[in-house]
């Protein structure tokens, strides 16, 4: 796939959806209280792991926005599906860091987890992002904080997020009513 826009049909789009979505149901490994009673943590270690699972899970994050100019993915599992969407769309592709992982200056965001706080952040200087068309990756969509986050770091910078996608989507958690106006897709939603 190019930078570009490419037209597919209606079954095209049916069957690339269908082999992430079936991927991820059948690969995901799921644990309760992890990382804290109460929660229960998706484990998409082995979607990844799986070459044609991950080919699918990245054909699909790919198809979300074709012509961007870059591929940011968030802090761990968002670096993986990043480089790989990124190397799928000719772009480059940004790492959203956790707090206190990148060498000054940045810029930071903090935001509320459903098991706590914790912060994001974008380098400051060394990456031009004004004026960037933004693929924003991110594993899992829960309460939503993390995602919304990291769209405001672009946001600050002068960058514009233009879709959002994710491989799983926690509905009952509620997270996609505390996004932007961007678009966003999930894979499968639960």
């Amino acid at each position: 796939m190019s930078k570009h826009a490419v037209v597919e049909s209606d079954d095209q789009v049916s069957e690339r959806s269908g082999k992430a979505a079936d991927a991820v149901h059948r690969l995901t490994r799921w644990h309760d209280d992890f990382p804290t009673p109460g929660v229960r943590f998706a484990d998409l270690t082995p979607v990844f792991a799986d070459a044609e699972g991950f080919r699918a899970v990245i054909d699909c994050l790919a198809a979300v926005a074709p012509d961007v100019d870059l591929v940011a993915g968030v802090d761990a599992r968002g670096f993986l599906l990043g480089a790989g969407v990124a190397a799928t769309l000719g772009t480059g592709v940004l790492a959203i860091r956790k707090g206190g992982k990148l060498p000054p200056p940045v810029v930071s965001r903090e935001y509320q987890l459903e098991y706590g706080s914790a912060a994001l952040e974008i380098p400051a200087n060394g990456v031009e992002l004004t004026g960037k068309r933004i693929l924003l990756l991110d594993d899992v969509l829960a309460t939503g904080g993390t995602l919304a986050a990291a769209a405001a770091l672009f946001t600050e910078v002068g960058a514009e997020v233009v879709a959002a996608a994710v491989v799983l989507e926690l509905g009952f958690l509620k997270g996609r009513e505390h996004q932007g106006d961007y678009p966003l897709t999930s894979i499968i939603e639960l």
